[in-house]
């Protein structure tokens, strides 16, 4: 019998068990490339800007060079996610709401290649910086090209889709040939004289109709389950900027060419590209403004509705960077002053994107809501209210 005296003695508690913390690599998914995107399109565009600013060029290069570490942070993070939780990374490929978004990678080679070449050139030095954007170049061609054919294979073979998940998205696999063609342009007058630089000029062409095709195949799918559907989710608004990427890029492309053309092409060839640069560019960069506004309308009904911050917001730094671009190469072939002007609105709307979008992102790293969870909810059938 035990004493009442006696100190009762518990037995020790079971430990609880042991429940790993996952890690924070397992949900960084491609999305991430468009942080590289975002900064490198502004040091671009603000080194072509017609209508020039005091620092604005050392503004861009310091662009550049964060552009160039984010880079090189965002490979190493997705090869060691690869190398220690492949079954996430191989689902990703898998997962319809994902798997466009390696799209991303190939157009942040591309961009970080540019921007290289644009200014880089102030820090490495002119032959530094060709070689670095050819190397770049080279990459994110072939790897634009490899998932401009994978990812909507994947779509129609392993996806199971319907109206309702169409979503701009879909745009991204399909537009980093675009952006290639872009970049290309720049490099056709530095190869020597001859068959290589027709090669490249003709094979910029080439990729710039690859992407304009696709994309207009998607468009009206986008268009239709906007009007049969409604409104994105509330997370997948930002998603609305993505259809102003090819457009304002193949206006960039189509200048860029045409400018490049009379190094690389002679008899009448270079008159032609030029005003086909102008007669598509023009309409297009009209349409481009006219989709600009609809989405900045339903971006402002979704943040009336309590539309969260997401990597989704990094939308809106790369395609309306590019519709910079289109307007300065607009401006350069025309003169027209307005198209200055409208250069350097669209500058300011985006510089104004990339502080929230950065701004937002530093501070979910910081408080552990990024990296990104699981994907964004797909598009619903319901409208949204």
């Amino acid at each position: 019998m035990v004493s009442l005296a006696q100190p009762l003695v518990r037995p020790p508690a079971p430990a609880e068990p042991h429940v790993p913390r996952p890690s924070a690599l397992r949900h960084l998914g491609p999305a991430w490339y468009a942080t590289v995107m975002g900064t490198a399109v502004v040091a671009s565009a603000g080194a072509a800007l017609p209508l020039r600013t005091p620092g604005l060029r050392t503004a861009a290069t310091a662009l550049w060079a964060l552009s160039a570490v984010l880079l090189a942070a965002v490979l190493a993070a997705r090869a060691t996610r690869w190398a220690r939780h492949r079954d996430a990374a191989r689902a990703d490929l898998l997962d319809p709401a994902v798997a466009p978004f390696y799209g991303c990678l190939p157009m942040a080679l591309l961009a970080v290649g540019g921007a290289t070449l644009a200014v880089g050139g102030d820090v490495l030095g002119q032959r530094a910086a060709l070689l670095v954007d050819g190397v770049l170049f080279g990459a994110g061609t072939v790897l634009g090209l490899v998932v401009a054919v994978t990812i909507p294979y994947l779509m129609v073979v392993r996806h199971r889709l319907t109206l309702a998940d169409v979503s701009p998205v879909w745009l991204l696999p399909v537009v980093p040939p675009l952006v290639a063609a872009g970049a290309g342009a720049g490099l056709v007058p530095r190869l020597p004289a001859g068959q290589g630089r027709e090669a490249l000029l003709l094979g910029c062409y080439a990729m710039f109709g690859l992407s304009l095709l696709a994309t207009l195949t998607l468009l009206p799918l986008i268009a239709g389950r906007l009007t049969l559907h409604g409104p994105l989710p509330l997370a997948l608004t930002p998603a609305m900027f993505l259809v102003l990427g090819p457009l304002g890029q193949s206006t960039t492309a189509v200048g860029r060419l045409a400018d490049a053309a009379p190094t690389a092409v002679g008899g009448s060839l270079p008159p032609a590209l030029g005003a086909f640069a102008v007669v598509y560019g023009v309409p297009v960069m009209g349409f481009a403004l006219l989709w600009l506004a609809l989405s900045a309308a339903l971006v402002v009904r979704a943040l009336r509705r309590g539309m969260p911050f997401s990597m989704g917001w990094w939308a809106f730094t790369f395609p309306v960077g590019t519709c910079v671009t289109g307007a300065e190469t607009l401006a350069h072939r025309t003169g027209l002053v307005a198209f200055q002007w409208l250069a350097a609105g669209l500058f300011a709307l985006l510089v104004s994107a990339w502080v929230t979008a950065c701004a937002g992102t530093v501070r979910g790293l910081l408080d552990g809501a990024l990296p990104a969870g699981p994907p964004a909810p797909r598009p619903g059938t319901a409208r949204t209210r």
